[in-house]
């Protein structure tokens, strides 16, 4: 890889945010470490923000804003998508990796460094795992959260918070629909069903915020709070993007 870009969409974050913005830097820092050759840049696509994220991200060094008015994940994802092909050369797409997270989640501080290990493989696209902060949760519900969960090599789930692909593969799908939630999903399907080269893994995985209100209605936050209600969601172990 020659290029990583990270991007962040974030719509009133300015408690969670700091956090997220510091978990990059660290793997940003650990990203140079072990590739220096490699060039990163991290840019928060600010979606209808009117606390004080805006002015956070401002003073940020090396971290780019970008301020759009969509109220979608799906938008804000691409629009941040859209602003990295545009200062990237074509002929360089494909040496051009995107990690994406939230605003709400933290990420180890090898975060990036393993993702460039895989694609140095060969791998266009990476599916992360999320797990929720402990703190947020209490321990009954916490503990439904896992059972519901088995997190390894090969699992199934998908999640913005936690994705990586090539700026190339990403393009020649047709990037992010502009959805409310679930572009994540959408984006992932595309890229399996036009046969490129992946890997669902437990590797990289990052800590989310366990709030049960969100930003998408149908996201994590609102998986979280259908568990505290009995039978919501039967009683199987769950294999999707939960």
């Amino acid at each position: 890889m020659d290029a990583v870009h990270v991007v962040v969409p974030a719509r009133n974050e300015e408690q969670l945010l700091p956090r997220c913005l510091d978990s990059i830097e660290v793997a940003g820092s650990e990203l140079k470490t072990q590739y220096p050759e490699v060039t990163l840049s991290v840019c928060v696509v600010l979606d209808g923000c009117t606390d004080r994220s805006e002015r956070l991200v401002r003073r940020r060094a090396g971290v780019r804003g970008l301020t759009i008015d969509s109220c979608s994940a799906g938008a804000a994802r691409r629009h941040g998508l859209d602003d990295v092909a545009r200062r990237t050369l074509r002929w360089s797409r494909r040496t051009t990796w995107v990690a994406n997270t939230d605003a709400d989640t933290l990420v180890p501080p090898h975060w990036l460094t393993r993702q460039v290990a895989l694609a140095t493989t060969g791998l266009q696209l990476v599916v992360g795992t999320v797990v929720p902060d402990a703190a947020d949760l209490d321990a009954s519900l916490l503990s439904e959260w896992w059972a519901r969960h088995e997190l390894g090599e090969g699992h199934p789930y998908v999640h913005g918070a936690n994705l990586g692909f090539t700026l190339g593969a990403y393009l020649s799908v047709g990037g992010y629909r502009a959805l409310p939630e679930h572009e994540d999903v959408s984006l992932v399907r595309a890229l399996r069903d036009a046969h490129v080269p992946w890997c669902a893994t437990d590797t990289t995985r990052v800590v989310t915020s366990g709030r049960q209100i969100g930003r998408a209605p149908g996201g994590f936050a609102r998986y979280l709070h259908r568990l505290t209600s009995p039978g919501a969601l039967g009683g199987a172990v769950v294999t999707g993007g939960a």
